[in-house]
């Protein structure tokens, strides 16, 4: 798309706009609400020292944090909405800069409240939960009691709060190095259709380009930028390695996995299972990359070769409220509770639909205990597969609507483990009623196609990735650094074993770890993989059960953070502390590969 079609934020109309009255009505509101925040605050830190009084005096203490943190995920929900949909708007990127430091300003002020709550006699904290009034925070307060060995002191906490922005610093410089400086650097790439400037958006679009040349061109072009800042990218992880490391050694953990793992009571084994599973699982991915290369005709398949479509010339032409008529037929298993509420939201004001210049790339959906759930959207009715990411983040919103109805504030917050759950279940679901209802035999290809390749990079693709983190910490904390040759070795070491003996590499390939922002977030990719093989397994249930399997599904939406991610599943009827629903996952896309060899034969 031309950048001239591309309107200004100004010009959407407002009914392709999300509608963020249910938060603020006006700037003027916000500041009205950010002017009063400070003084929620303080009461709030005025418990200091206090909490140990009485029952009365924590749960006055406890109502007060809630007050502030309820206030404050508003406030910043609001500016922070308004950035992404125009990140050139300063005066909305100012609204959430400050709405960031207000969060630091509230960790350091409130740091107290979990050692000292901590240190408490637990015959009186355990005496206190039961009584009625602390219903509301009673799952909080456990969740905050089980971490008591890996709390620190006063002192500490409040430092480990105040290094929390500058903790952040090599994941937002390597995010400025690659979306900013390194953009202007790459140059174009020469198309039928033109000279496209390569930035790391158009990148991932070239790769799907039919044009063999073309995709070899970009690939080339990209990683050898790429290359160039190898050194500093490599620094720049290995600081961000060290910060996790540094963490989990300082609160006592027995390793960065442990740490990032144990507040979600989420067992080491489920993460190193997931990658043993995967590993017995690569044969089927190994089959689809020979099918790959024969239906692309290559006599050597290539890593650029990986993305662009098995099946071409499906034209799709889909507006935006067919796709939420598709998301509503395909979503009807779960009722019209489910469908009504969802449908109404995507078409009254939760979703922002389409592009605008200064818009945030992509797709999210950001709900709030106060506040709609709300959806932002780069909608294209010619790609197919932006229906699919309508049903995904309509998942997740879903997922929080349900949440906040069935819970107080401080336990309504589900983890990312559960949310992959919900998105990809919505997913699946509208996989198979398009299959189902496909025309011919073609389409059928073609979407079995698109969601091979969807598994591909949520199951195969994301345990890669985990794979790959869980090697780079275990090598800090055994005292090696990380050098951008040793980072490079261990990442071509996993591309080879997971394309296996039909994919010959290019000596940048291995520069592709140093392209991936997921990685400044440690052992989260995992969850992606874990999420899809739930759903999976959820959606077979469902699909093929009755009213109870529906309702315990529903159960699982609704548990919000009133248990542990590994309960919580196992109320909707998958238990992820077993390797059996990642194996399911595995066989059921060898059976997709199987299925579209066969819709592919001539």
């Amino acid at each position: 798309m031309a950048d001239m079609s591309i309107p200004e934020r100004a010009d959407v109309p407002d009914s392709d706009k999300w509608n963020l009255s249910s938060l603020y009505h006006s700037d003027a509101e916000w500041e009205d609400d950010m002017a009063a925040l400070d003084a929620l605050v303080g009461a709030a830190a005025a418990f200091q020292g206090r909490l140990g009084e009485s029952a009365e005096t924590l749960l006055d203490a406890l109502r007060q944090m809630e007050r502030a943190e309820r206030l404050l995920e508003r406030l910043y929900n609001y500016a922070s909405l308004q950035h992404s949909a125009d990140e050139d708007d300063a005066a909305a990127a100012a609204r959430e800069g400050r709405a960031g430091m207000a969060y630091t300003d509230f960790s350091a002020r409130t740091s107290f409240f979990g050692p000292e709550v901590q240190s408490l006699p637990e015959e009186a904290v355990s005496a206190w939960l039961e009584l009625p009034e602390f219903a509301d925070y009673r799952v909080y307060l456990k969740k905050l009691l089980r971490l008591k060995p890996y709390i620190l002191g006063e002192k500490e906490e409040r430092l480990l709060s105040l290094q929390g922005e500058s903790a952040r610093t090599a994941y937002r410089t390597f995010s400025l190095l690659e979306n900013v400086d390194m953009n202007g650097e790459l140059g174009s790439v020469e198309t039928p259709e033109g000279a496209v400037p390569l930035s790391s958006s158009s990148f991932v679009q070239l790769l799907h380009h039919s044009d063999r040349d073309v995709r070899r061109r970009a690939y080339r072009q990209y990683y050898e930028k790429i290359g160039r800042y190898q050194n500093t990218i490599a620094s720049l992880y290995s600081g961000s390695v060290q910060q996790d490391v540094f963490e989990a050694r300082a609160r006592g953990y027995s390793s960065s996995l442990d740490a990032a793992l144990f507040g979600s009571a989420v067992p080491q084994s489920v993460y190193r299972n997931l990658i043993s599973c995967v590993h017995e699982g690569l044969p089927a991915l190994h089959s689809y990359y020979a099918l790959r290369k024969k239906v692309l005709g290559v006599d050597e398949l290539r890593h650029y070769d990986v993305y662009v479509p098995l099946v071409k010339d499906v034209a799709a032409d889909v507006p935006y409220e067919e796709a939420v008529e598709i998301c509503r037929q395909a979503l009807s298993p779960l009722g019209t509770d489910y469908t009504d509420r969802l449908c109404a939201g995507l078409l009254g004001g939760w979703a922002d639909r389409y592009e605008n210049k200064g818009k945030r790339s992509g797709a999210f959906s950001s709900g709030v205990y106060t506040g709609d759930p709300y959806i932002l959207l780069n909608y294209k009715r010619d790609i197919l597969r932006d229906v699919y990411t309508v049903a995904h983040e309509g998942g997740h919103s879903m997922h929080t609507w349900y949440s906040v109805q069935s819970n107080p504030f401080m336990q309504y917050n589900y983890t990312i483990f559960e949310a992959e759950v919900a998105s990809t279940f919505n997913e699946e679901l509208v996989f198979r009623h398009l299959f189902r209802n496909a025309a011919d035999g073609r389409m059928k290809a073609y979407l079995l196609a698109l969601r091979i390749d969807d598994i591909l990079a949520t199951l195969h693709r994301q345990t890669m990735f985990a794979e790959y983190e869980l090697k780079a910490h275990e090598l800090v904390e055994q005292g090696t650094p990380l050098t951008a040759e040793l980072l490079r070795s261990v990442y071509r070491g996993l591309l080879e074993q997971y394309f296996g003996p039909e994919m010959r590499l290019d000596d940048v390939s291995s520069l592709e770890a140093f392209r991936i922002p997921h990685f400044y977030t440690a052992f989260y990719v995992y969850k992606y993989a874990t999420g899809i093989a739930a759903s999976l397994a959820l959606a077979k249930r469902v699909l093929g059960g009755g009213a109870a399997e529906r309702e315990d599904y529903f159960r699982f939406l609704r548990s919000g953070g009133s248990r542990y991610p590994i309960e919580s599943l196992r109320v909707a009827g998958v238990d992820m502390e077993r390797t059996e629903p990642v194996r399911a996952a595995l066989s059921e896309f060898a059976s997709m590969v199987g299925e579209l060899e066969r819709l592919l034969r001539p």
